[in-house]
């Protein structure tokens, strides 16, 4: 078994100390070769080192500027690290240089979403939403999205596909109780759902906040 493949089987079993040694062994014996480096800069974001990992990230890419595994993990270290901007632009490098994955299109999405250019972020989302169709956090990102640009109707769509999917699914109901209470005049709707998120789940005292503020409407008109 080459380095490499010692240290990601080391990576999985949580022996960080083994996978570095196994790394570094791959990078001394090809120093040209970007995998090493790649995974050096994987271990060491799970170790939490994050100064340590962008350095050997950013060797990565000077050794092959199509590196598109280096441009993503040295992105999720900035997004990480809330460093929006840069990590939005490097998670489009890599998706241009082949990486053709939800995740990237989700993380660029959610980078220029954090960045204040939610406009930017919609058909990055779409394309997560299009590649990975079955994954809910996708999903349900990709209808907040919609329905922060007031596209309710496919917002909705989107809350619908996860409840169908997951019927207890607490912030879809939260953000479907939401959309009816601020779209439509079907209060009862939406306090079926806000009641049902708060019920799912005790802790969101937003869905319980929108519920008593519904009720209270009813009250006093």
């Amino acid at each position: 078994m080459e380095h490499n493949e010692i240290g990601i089987k080391a990576l999985q079993d949580g022996n960080f100390e083994k996978a570095i040694e196994a790394f570094m062994k791959a990078a001394e014996e090809e120093p040209e070769n970007p995998v090493g480096y790649i995974n050096l800069g994987n271990v060491f974001a799970s170790a939490g080192d994050s100064e340590r990992a962008e350095r050997f990230f950013q060797k990565a890419i000077t050794l092959d500027e199509k590196a598109g595994s280096a441009f993503y993990g040295l992105a999720n270290l900035y997004f990480s690290n809330e460093r929006f901007e840069e990590a939005a632009k490097l998670y489009e490098k890599a998706i241009r240089t082949g990486l053709d994955e939800a995740d990237a299109y989700f993380m660029l999405a959610k980078s220029l979403n954090h960045s204040g250019t939610s406009k930017l972020a919609l058909p990055y989302m779409q394309r997560a939403a299009e590649l990975a169709p079955t994954d809910l956090e996708i999903r349900l990102s990709y209808g907040i999205l919609l329905a922060e640009m007031e596209l309710f109707k496919e917002a909705g769509q989107e809350f619908s596909f996860i409840l169908l999917n997951d019927p207890d699914h607490a912030d879809a109901h939260y953000n479907m109780g939401v959309l009816y209470a601020v779209s439509t005049d079907r209060k009862d709707d939406a306090l079926h759902h806000l009641e049902k998120a708060y019920t799912l789940e005790p802790e969101h005292t937003q869905a319980r906040y929108i519920y008593d503020m519904i009720k209270l409407g009813e009250q006093s008109s």
